[in-house]
C-alpha cells in the first residue's frame, strides 16, 4: 500500500512541477521558489500529522534527550536542499519524463547494487516489472519525440 502511494505521489509531483512551470513560465519561477512552496507544504503536512496523532510530544521529548540529533537534522536538512535543488532544475529544464528516467534508472541501480552486495536474489517477476516500467517510459519519449518532428514539419 504504501509502495503504491509513493509511487502515486511521486510521479504527480514531477508532473505538477512541470505544469507550474508551463502554465508560469520556466523563466518566472526558479528552483528556490519551488523548494519553498514544496517544503511549507512538508512542514504543514507533517505537523499536522504529529498534532493529530499525538506523536507531537514524544517527538519533543525525543530531541531534548537527543541534542546530537540536531546536528544530524541539520546535515540532512543540507543534502536534502542540494538534492531538491538537482531535482527542480532537471525538470524544469528537461521535464518530468527525462526526471522519471533518472530515478528509475537510480532506484533500479540501488536495487541491482544491494542485490550484488547482500546476495538478495532478484525474481523474474521483479525483472519482468522493470522491463515493463522502462518500456512505457520510453514509448512515452518515443511519442513525444515523434510529435515533436511532426510538428517541426508542419511548422507549428
Amino acid at each position: 500500500m504504501f509502495l503504491l502511494m509513493y509511487i502515486s505521489f511521486d510521479s504527480f509531483t514531477s508532473q505538477w512541477q512541470d505544469k507550474v512551470y508551463t502554465q508560469y513560465g520556466r523563466s518566472n519561477v526558479d528552483p528556490y521558489q519551488m523548494m519553498l512552496g514544496v517544503n511549507i507544504s512538508a512542514i504543514c503536512i507533517t505537523t499536522a500529522g504529529l498534532v493529530i496523532t499525538g506523536d507531537f510530544p514524544i517527538v519533543a521529548e525525543f530531541l531534548r534527550a537527543n541534542p546530537i540529533v540536531f546536528r544530524y537534522n541539520i546535515i540532512t536538512a543540507i543534502t536534502s536542499a542540494s538534492g531538491q535543488l538537482c531535482i527542480f532544475y532537471t525538470i524544469k529544464e528537461f521535464g518530468p519524463i527525462v526526471f522519471t528516467i533518472i530515478m528509475t534508472t537510480r532506484q533500479m541501480m540501488s536495487i541491482c547494487i544491494s542485490a550484488l552486495v547482500f546476495g538478495h536474489p532478484i525474481s523474474a517477476n521483479a525483472l519482468l516489472g522493470a522491463a515493463v516500467v522502462f518500456s512505457v517510459i520510453f514509448y512515452q519519449i518515443r511519442r513525444k519525440y515523434y510529435a515533436r518532428l511532426a510538428k517541426k514539419r508542419t511548422g507549428n
